[in-house]
């Protein structure tokens, strides 16, 4: 297995109290420096650490696995890839909550896309790191389901979905698809669709940070 550490950007927490942890991941083709431009919105008191997919495509180009698309429009993923990628972004996170001291009661996980779609198999396959996580504009991978840990471990954690509405390049449906799994789960479910595309908009952003900011205050002692 490869234990090499994954590139990052970090930016500290600031102010007074402990500290939280928000891991960010970002989609395929991109880089950590992609979503590290959300830092300045996030709640101070969150160290916000974004990682490099440790699979490269081309310059500055970068995935968590690497996948092909059927003609009946459904994906094939490389499931080494997703493999490594899911024991080495579990690895990044306890390494570095342990260096920041932040317990797993104070971690959250997500991602944009491919990131999402990592921090969903996260929340399923080891909710012991972590309180809670998020997935903007992504998918559930049935690849990882029968990985997945008790339903009792889930119990108590937090889970954001929010998507597109106009999304051509991850459906609709494919959020619904979430929402109907771990609907199922003892999980705190919250997210919202909004108007536009593949990407972030002012509106989905705005609300997303409200939730980081109110569950922070809900974790359990």
């Amino acid at each position: 297995m490869n234990t090499t550490p994954l590139t990052f950007l970090e930016r500290p927490a600031a102010g007074a109290g402990a500290p939280s942890l928000l891991v960010l991941m970002h989609g395929v083709g991109s880089n950590e420096q992609d979503l590290f431009g959300l830092a300045p919105y996030v709640p101070p008191h969150f160290h916000v650490l974004s990682l490099r997919a440790p699979f490269v495509l081309g310059p500055g180009s970068f995935a968590w696995f690497e996948f092909d698309v059927r003609p009946d429009g459904s994906r094939s993923i490389d499931g080494e890839q997703e493999q490594a990628s899911r024991q080495a972004l579990t690895r990044e996170i306890a390494v570095h909550a342990e260096r920041l001291g932040v317990p797993p009661a104070r971690v959250l996980v997500g991602g944009f896309s491919q990131g999402g779609i990592m921090a969903l198999s996260l929340l399923l396959t080891e909710p012991a790191h972590m309180h809670g996580a998020f997935a903007l504009h992504s998918r559930l991978l049935p690849e990882v389901l029968t990985l997945a840990a008790p339903a009792a471990e889930l119990a108590g954690k937090q889970l954001w979905v929010s998507h597109g509405l106009q999304d051509m390049v991850i459906p609709l449906a494919q959020a619904q698809r979430i929402r109907e799994h771990f609907g199922a789960l003892p999980v705190t479910l919250d997210g919202a669709d909004f108007p536009g595309g593949h990407e972030l908009r002012p509106a989905e952003l705005q609300q997303w940070i409200g939730w980081l900011q109110a569950i922070t205050h809900q974790e359990t002692p």
